[in-house]
């Protein structure tokens, strides 16, 4: 990499942000399709984040990222938020156009993405449980019922949360119907009835968690599991999944999936098709 007086910056935004994987895979893309741009890492505290913004337009960024915890905070600071990330409520991708800073959401797209690479799965006219429903059970939420589910059932510990989000986009997706569960076991039994695709959204499994009331015994081998989370090793998740005869895969694809998305808005070019996930495992087994 070469830098010069005309190479474009790009970056992320997040507290924390040292380990993140983006700067590895951006910056692979970039050279592979031999764009003069670099693409860094900002850490940016809550507290300084309106400045951070300002500072996109000052310095002439030509886009950033943004990660936890700010994702839904930058919203406020934007001049036009794309309809797909406000519904989302959450922003991780700014595209500066002359000065005026637009948000976009590509963490849905990302996950679609991954479940048709990693799963082979199409959402249209599927049932789909959501385990969780934090920002990116929203994320998926968006992009499924754009993609044509037919049911997607939203499980989560605090229910009242699952519930308000069905009453949220009930509305907004009349032609999906929606459903909200606990997560004891007999809700579980009713939520996977029939499904097609349970896909984990929460961060249970980022430290070794389980889903201890699953009831995998219940579930047709047809089912294909998703887990947003990812390990090197496979998660719990995953790992069961694929013992017990599943389709399964982790969240590398759909972190790969939203780069790509991400890359193309600043760059108005697609990646190399699998350049990033290499990438990404090539860094986790480094």
């Amino acid at each position: 990499m070469q830098l010069t007086g005309k190479t474009k910056v790009l970056g992320i935004f997040g507290d924390p942000v040292a380990h993140s994987m983006s700067p590895a895979m951006q910056n692979q893309a970039l050279q592979q399709a031999g764009i003069d741009a670099v693409y860094v890492p900002f850490h940016v505290p809550a507290e300084q984040l309106p400045q951070a913004v300002d500072a996109i337009r000052s310095l002439g960024l030509w886009g950033v990222n943004v990660t936890v915890p700010h994702k839904e905070a930058v919203c406020s600071l934007l001049d036009d938020i794309d309809p797909a990330a406000r519904l989302i409520g959450a922003v991780n991708t700014i595209v500066n156009r002359q000065s005026r800073l637009i948000g976009y959401n590509t963490d849905g797209l990302g996950f679609l993405h991954s479940l048709a690479d990693d799963l082979q799965f199409g959402p249209e006219g599927k049932r789909i449980l959501l385990m969780g429903a934090g920002g990116a059970c929203r994320a998926a939420l968006v992009s499924l019922c754009q993609a044509g589910a037919s049911w997607l059932g939203i499980a989560n510990r605090t229910r009242s949360r699952a519930e308000a989000l069905v009453n949220e986009f009930k509305d907004i997706f009349p032609a999906v119907s929606f459903e909200p569960f606990g997560i004891e076991k007999e809700e579980l039994r009713r939520a996977t009835q029939n499904i097609d695709l349970l896909a984990n959204t929460s961060a249970v499994g980022l430290k070794g968690e389980v889903f201890g009331d699953l009831p995998w015994e219940d579930l047709r081998e047809e089912v294909a599991i998703y887990d947003m989370v990812y390990s090197q090793a496979g998660t719990p998740l995953v790992l069961e999944a694929l013992r017990r005869g599943h389709r399964a895969s982790d969240g590398l694809g759909m972190l790969a999936g939203q780069g790509e998305e991400a890359f193309a808005l600043w760059t108005e070019e697609k990646p190399s098709v699998g350049l990033m996930k290499r990438c990404l495992l090539s860094e986790l087994t480094d």
